[in-house]
């Protein structure tokens, strides 16, 4: 049970960073749904879904593979500066590429006349891949309050950066231009649009990156080769993963402009109302990102420990998971009547796509939570069998569902496919799973909070008073409470005594 109140504990650490930042840049939505129309929010949806896929690629795997080595080698600061020099090597020759070639790369994502928004995502994504490892290390070494805290520092930037950009800019060229004609006019100006919040993305980026400058300087650089061919060897298997996991993730934004080619306007905004009602999905997201930021040193940690505890302590884990998500999916379905107003009225046709979305979440929380069992027995390759399995039935629904429902909800095809997928591959990496490293994991007890969970929702949504909401949400409440109380007595927890 230590194990777990450290990874409670981190997890806390980690979810405020990561809850905190993901909220803090939710509320940037509406601002870019006010400002911009769906068709232009469509472009920036779909661009940050290839700087996913990019992002993933130039990582190679590297983060999870600095971390099992790092347990495993004698000497972690060796693996460390070798993860650094292949990782930084590899993003510098991946912006001098994208430099050569952005005019046929920005023609092939079907943007010709935006290459600059390709050419500043990805000098951004390059430089994100490289900060990763820096702060790969600092979870290693379990400074969660420093990681917590740069990571806090770029969303707040960030934020500055969009609302000087997007409000402040316009409002100082009415009054006093001189002040930023200097930069503002040679770059267009309020019509530069969309184009200012990947300015703001990269200036963020590269603040972030001189922070983590006392994790890469002043060290004793050493690069073995021989530990790199070894670490590639457990970690590519894990790209093929991520990239396949990533394009899953991203496969409705990135599909629905070739589904449609030669509908481009109508493309974009479904892309745009899609990437923005996902947006009030994302507390799910956040929760699974908190969770892996700590999960994966708490895996490789326990991993040296002897003994039955330590699967005990991986079946604890998925337990807490999972109670955790059904509650978060409650709370959010509770009160989406008050979420929606995060993005503009114009995009709330695509509200239908936020429970389902929800679901596909928590399904694919719970394959990253199975996925312990191959990293654990160096079988990564299951990992990439998964992940391709995933990809081949994400872009086949895709195909299928998105030009079935055709437009303008063509994008409900995309969140359905998301769902069935994750479900697939969260079964089968279990069943695989009790094969090489079989676990106790308390199916029973997690299939009665499932139906715990579906009858708190069916009370909680039949309990709606138009004319009175205020009721409605505090009934709604009062079945979280509920819902949660009754964890805490079948889990015999003892609460914090302040």
């Amino acid at each position: 049970m230590a194990g777990i109140k450290s990874l409670a504990k981190d997890t806390a650490i980690y979810g405020l960073s990561s809850i905190l930042g993901r909220f803090l840049n939710w509320c940037l939505v509406p601002l870019y749904v006010y400002l911009f129309a769906a068709n232009e929010y469509g472009i920036v949806s779909y661009l940050y879904s290839f700087t996913a896929v990019a992002l993933v690629i130039l990582n190679y795997g590297m983060e999870t593979g600095f971390f099992r080595y790092a347990n495993k080698d004698k000497d972690p600061e060796k693996v460390y500066t070798t993860s650094l020099i292949s990782v930084g090597s590899t993003s510098l020759i991946f912006i001098i590429l994208l430099t050569l070639f952005l005019h046929p790369l920005s023609d092939a994502m079907l943007l010709p006349r935006h290459s600059i928004y390709v050419w500043l995502l990805g000098v951004t994504v390059a430089i994100d891949a490289f900060s990763n490892l820096p702060f790969a290390y600092l979870r290693y070494k379990n400074k969660a309050l420093h990681f917590a805290g740069i990571k806090l520092f770029n969303v707040f930037f960030n934020i500055a950066l969009n609302l000087f950009f997007l409000l402040g800019c316009p409002a100082i060229e009415k009054s006093f231009p001189g002040l930023i004609s200097w930069f503002y006019q040679p770059a267009g100006g309020a019509a530069f649009g969309i184009g200012w919040i990947f300015v703001a993305n990269i200036l963020s980026t590269v603040a972030v990156g001189l922070l983590l400058l006392p994790q890469i300087a002043g060290r004793r650089w050493r690069f073995d080769a021989t530990l790199l061919r070894s670490m590639l060897s457990y970690s590519w298997p894990l790209l093929i993963l991520g990239v396949a996991g990533i394009l899953s993730q991203n496969m409705g934004q990135l599909m629905i402009p070739y589904i449609f080619k030669g509908e481009e306007e109508a493309a974009r905004s479904m892309v745009g109302i899609y990437g923005a009602n996902i947006k009030i999905a994302i507390v799910m997201v956040m929760f699974t990102q908190a969770f892996r930021y700590a999960y994966e040193p708490f895996i490789f940690a326990q991993a040296k420990a002897s003994g039955e505890d330590k699967k005990q302590a991986y079946c604890d884990a998925m337990k807490y998971f999972w109670i955790f998500g059904l509650w978060i999916f409650l709370g959010v379905m509770f009160f989406l009547p008050v979420l929606k107003h995060f993005v503009a009225p114009s995009y709330w046709a695509g509200l239908k796509v936020v429970p389902v979305m929800m679901a596909a979440e928590l399904c694919f929380g719970v394959f990253f939570n199975l996925s312990l069992w191959y990293k654990l027995t160096d079988r990564t390759r299951w990992g990439m069998y998964f992940s391709i399995i995933c990809f081949l039935l994400m872009f086949g629904l895709n195909l299928w569902l998105v030009p079935a429902i055709g437009i303008p909800n063509g994008y409900m095809g995309s969140a359905w496919a998301a769902l069935i997928s994750y479900f697939l591959v969260m079964l089968l990496s279990y069943f695989v799973g009790r094969h090489y490293y079989p676990l106790p994991y308390p199916i029973g007890k997690m299939g009665r909070y499932l139906i715990y969970a579906a009858i708190v929702y069916g009370v909680g949504m039949y309990a709606d008073f138009p004319n009175m909401m205020w009721l409605s949400y505090l009934f709604r409440s009062a079945m979280l409470i509920l819902y949660a109380v009754t964890v805490v007595k079948n889990e015999n927890l003892k609460l914090p005594g302040r």
